[in-house]
Order: C-alpha cells, then structure tokens, then sequence
C-alpha cells in the first residue's frame, strides 16, 4: 500500500439491543454510549471519514452532534440481532463507493460497546495494514480472563470439558495451572479490513491476520448493566489520571 490509504471507520449501532434497551445511547459518564467510540475514533490521526451505520434517525442525530457522518440509515434487514458484522460493514463501504464514488482501501470496524479504545489503538491497526502488504486484516486482541482448556459445556444432564482431552493433549486440563498452557487471546476492539478482503473476499478476517495487543483494562466490551459500571469505574480512573498528569 502506498501513499496514505482512505481509511473508512464505521460505527455500528443499531436500536433494538435486547440485552440493555438502547444500549448503544446509554448514558456512560455523561455521554451516550457511541459517543466514546466516535470520539477515539476522531482523534485517531488515520482515520479518513466516519460514518455511523444505524437504522435509527435518533442514533443518526446523536452520532452527528459527535462528529461522525451519516449518509444512510441501515436498511431494516440488516438491524436484526442475528445479523453479522460483515453484512452492515459490506452494506456501508458499498453504498459509499456507489452513491458517492468513494472507495475505502481499509474499513474498520468500530464497536460503540468498546468505550474505552483509545485513538492509538485505531492508528496502529491501520499502520499494520500500511507496512504489511500481505496482510489481510489486523486486529486489536487482549489475554483472556478465563482459558478455553477450562471452559465446560453442558451436554444432557451433565458437564465436559469444552475442548477434548485430544484436542488439548492433556489429561484433565480443567485441573492444571493456566500458566502451563498455551497463551490464548480474545478479541476486543478494532478490526482493520482491506477492501478485497471484506467487499471481494468477503471474508472479516483473511488468511492472514496481524495483531495488535492491548491492556486488559482497555479491553471492555459492553453486554449487561455490570458491564457498564466496570467501564464507568475504569474511565473515570484514566481521567482522574489525565487530570492528575496536566495539574
């Protein structure tokens, strides 16, 4: 990739969240929800334009007073809970390059329920794109809270490991020391996509697929109201901390 690439970042927030109603406007110290992502992303010096993809005039309307676009509203069919990203990332990215003749070389995909992304994390999933050419995609990853060699599952009446004695090579993993397993990683945060990657690959990932590790403590990801007061409690931490550093 050469030269500065167009760099789309999309926001996805759609209104019919079941697990927190409205949850993507949820006040979180202050400001709606999105609005933290949106802000991160604004900040962030690779960004080219920001859009919102929501199916709400309402969402659209709180999303502009923040900074970001809004070109569309996202067609009904692609609002519902069992949609996959890649289907309102595919929608946006097309619709711009159709409607407006302008192509993104990398589309990221930015989670309102990720709060606390900072701007860094967004300019270095892109520059991993920009000094790699063969890779795919990029992403940002933390270390897991519990490992996957100690996960169960219920099957009938009772439990099994979820990974099997063969896939894992140890007999009753559940009960050994996480640190002699292998490092397992979740991800939380960005996606950075190439164009042939989502829109002709049409794939959220690729083959390859560069990293970018950030801190547990930045790797919240909204779901339920504990979520929010874990996010709320971490915030208000790094802006006493800021404070404290300009004072």
């Amino acid at each position: 990739m050469t030269g500065n690439p167009r760099v789309l970042g999309i926001v996805g927030a759609r209104s019919g969240s079941k697990s927190i109603p409205h949850k993507n406007i949820k006040p979180l110290l202050g400001k709606p929800l999105l609005a933290w992502m949106i802000e991160a992303a604004k900040m962030a010096k690779s960004v080219s334009r920001l859009i919102i993809s929501t199916d709400s005039s309402e969402y659209a309307a709180i999303a502009k007073s923040y900074g970001a676009e809004a070109p569309f509203l996202r067609p009904q069919e692609l609002a519902g809970d069992s949609v996959p990203d890649f289907d309102f990332l595919y929608h946006a990215a097309k619709y711009l390059s159709d409607n407006e003749g302008w192509k993104a070389d990398i589309i990221l995909r930015l989670p309102p329920t990720s709060p606390l992304c900072r701007p860094e994390h967004i300019d270095e999933c892109v520059r991993l794109l920009s000094i790699d050419p063969s890779a795919d995609s990029s992403r940002t990853i933390a270390s897991v809270s519990k490992h996957p060699y100690k996960v169960w599952r219920v099957k009938g009446e009772y439990i099994e490991p979820f990974l099997s004695e063969e896939f894992t090579g140890l007999k009753d993993a559940h009960n050994m020391p996480r640190h002699v397993f292998p490092k397992a990683y979740q991800h939380v945060d960005v996606i950075a996509l190439r164009w042939k990657t989502l829109m002709e690959d049409k794939s959220m990932a690729g083959k390859r697929v560069r990293y970018h590790l950030i801190p547990k403590e930045d790797a919240v990801d909204i779901d339920t109201d504990i979520d929010f007061m874990v996010a709320e409690e971490l915030l208000r931490r790094r802006l006493e901390s800021k404070e404290i550093k300009n004072g």
